[in-house]
């Protein structure tokens, strides 16, 4: 026997944002009239403790097993009412939300006729859909309490380290023959003027300590396959072959500096990198007294328009190092646009200039031209080339994404960008995330970073990691996509069109979909031809119901 339908209908003043613009009382009216509601509050504010405790009151006195509540964004408070539900006794999705705020009276403020009618419409389409909704209950997957961190750079050896100390257990890849990535070539890390030799070597000790660490060296990750929580990595080591379940995985797989063929005459000699002066810096061999620094040298130009960050603050070290070596050098810095951002980095480019280091900027249509012995540059406040005398030359490069990033991005089924740097799920709200559940990254693999902000970025990683690994089991909705078998046509649609790859085949040649997989994007459900995939919460016969409602 089916269960009389009973919708309770929740109208928010939202202070004056709604009812500034909407007739509360009209609205309230209105939906009295509409089928199955059995009963219409106004609210002052219904995320408040007032709203929400009557809106588990009017469940309980009136039996109500469907709550309609027309407000602001379901993005930010769409779980308080789905609580109140839960606690009133009824399950959280036989909760419907319509934001009559911002699709009425914000954008419609100047036309209050208008907004009234269509939040009339949006009510009326809400409460057709709830008679449609369906029970949705979470399920459960044992969550593996271990990290798989790829790339031991400071980055890595910073997330491993931290995850450890929370008192779980780490798998650390890396793929040179050693740990410590790009550290091993810096010289000293600015603005601290720590020896990057030396922090290196702290990083390295504390995880060959740490006995929760098992580091592997000139590794190579082959396959990731399962979810969240129960993932299973297999990759090769020194010519052996390990397969580790894992719960979370950190990418962070560094970068390496662009290295400048064909530009300013490079050779590696009378013309280097910046990484190159490390290395002259850190042996103390230095024995030009005229250098020269080109900044942005294989960045911000159509082939590559990102700016790498950290270039500028690198040349800004290097001259400071240079002139305590030997105070009577003449270094320019040869620049587009300084990028010297935070006060310490700003103090430092201030003590550079004080300590005798030359600034000259030039545009990208006359860019400096390398000759024999000396750089040419048209100085813009002289209005003529000028011939700086230049020993050596040296150029800033940026970071660029490692060439095995795209190999790592399909096995991980992770995005890259345009660039091959690694995509984050949402640049301000998930910034560590990758949009599959469960996967972090770090340090340069997204982006050019500097040491402090690789170290954050790991730590965050491991934060948010520890959130999945904290935990004996991992709880999941049911708002995923679901196969119906006998429907299933196996034409493979859903198997192409899945951005996450989640659909597959089963022995019987039908799709099969697992629930800790799916994101719950309904590509595949919009793609199937056969109608054999459904959505939980978001129904054929519930997006239906309110078309119907809406035209009727």
């Amino acid at each position: 026997m089916e269960t009389e339908l009973r919708i309770g209908v929740f109208v928010c003043h939202c202070g004056i944002n709604i009812a500034g613009v909407l007739d509360i009382e009209d609205l309230c009216e209105y939906a009295g009239t509409l089928p199955n509601v059995v009963t219409v509050q106004p609210n002052l504010f219904t995320c408040a403790e007032t709203g929400t405790s009557g809106i588990k009151n009017a469940v309980k006195e009136h039996d109500l097993n469907r709550v309609v509540v027309a407000a602001c964004t379901p993005r930010t408070h769409e779980p308080i009412f789905r609580a109140s539900c839960q606690e009133a006794g009824i399950n959280p999705y036989f909760f419907e939300m319509v934001n009559i705020r911002e699709h009425c009276s914000w954008v419609h403020r100047h036309d209050r006729e208008a907004a009234q009618g269509k939040a009339r419409d949006l009510i009326r389409m809400a409460v057709a859909r709830a008679m449609f909704l369906e029970p949705i209950e979470t399920f459960k997957s044992k969550v593996e309490p271990r990290a798989l961190v790829i790339g031991a750079g400071i980055a890595g050896m910073s997330s491993a380290l931290a995850l450890a100390g929370e008192g779980f257990d780490v798998t650390l890849l890396e793929k040179k023959a050693e740990m410590g990535g790009l550290l091993r070539d810096l010289h000293k890390v600015a603005p601290s003027e720590v020896g990057a030799g030396e922090l290196v070597e702290q990083k390295v000790a504390a995880i060959k300590q740490e006995g929760r660490i098992q580091c592997f060296t000139s590794a190579t990750l082959e396959e990731v396959s399962g979810y969240v929580g129960n993932y299973s990595a297999t990759f090769s080591s020194n010519g052996n072959t390990h397969t580790h379940k894992v719960g979370a995985i950190i990418v962070a797989t560094g970068g390496a500096p662009l290295k400048p063929m064909g530009l300013y005459n490079y050779d590696g000699k009378r013309v280097i990198t910046q990484s190159e002066l490390e290395t002259k810096l850190k042996s103390g061999k230095l024995d030009a007294k005229s250098i020269v620094m080109i900044q942005c040298v294989g960045a911000r130009i159509p082939e590559r328009n990102y700016c790498s960050r950290i270039c500028c603050m690198v040349a800004i070290k290097n001259s400071l190092h240079i002139k305590e070596i030997a105070k009577d050098a003449k270094v320019f810095v040869l620049y587009r646009d300084i990028q010297a951002y935070g006060v310490e980095n700003e103090a430092l480019f201030l003590k550079a200039k004080e300590a005798g280091v030359r600034f000259i900027r030039y545009n990208l249509e006359s860019p400096p031209v390398v000759g024999d012995g000396n750089v040419e540059i048209y100085h813009p406040a002289m209005g003529k080339e000028v011939p700086l005398p230049a020993e050596l030359v040296v150029l800033s490069t940026p970071i660029v994404a490692h060439d095995d990033a795209e190999s790592v991005s399909r096995i991980l089924k992770v995005p890259v960008n345009e660039y091959r740097f690694f995509l984050e799920a949402h640049a301000k709200l998930s910034p560590l995330d990758f949009a599959t559940n469960g996967i972090y990254l770090c340090g340069n693999a997204h982006y050019p970073a500097t040491v402090r902000e690789a170290i954050s970025q790991a730590l965050g990683a491991a934060s948010r990691a520890s959130i999945i690994l904290s935990h004996d089991a991992i709880e999941r909705v049911g708002t995923v996509a679901r196969v119906d078998q006998e429907l299933c046509s196996s034409c493979f649609a859903c198997v192409k069109v899945c951005p996450y790859q989640v659909p597959h085949m089963d022995e019987g040649g039908k799709a099969m979909i697992e629930p800790m997989q799916c994101q719950g994007c309904g590509i595949c459900v919009a793609e199937c031809p056969a109608e054999a995939i459904q959505f939980g919460y978001v129904s054929d016969a519930q997006i239906m119901a309110a078309c119907e409602a809406l035209c009727a």
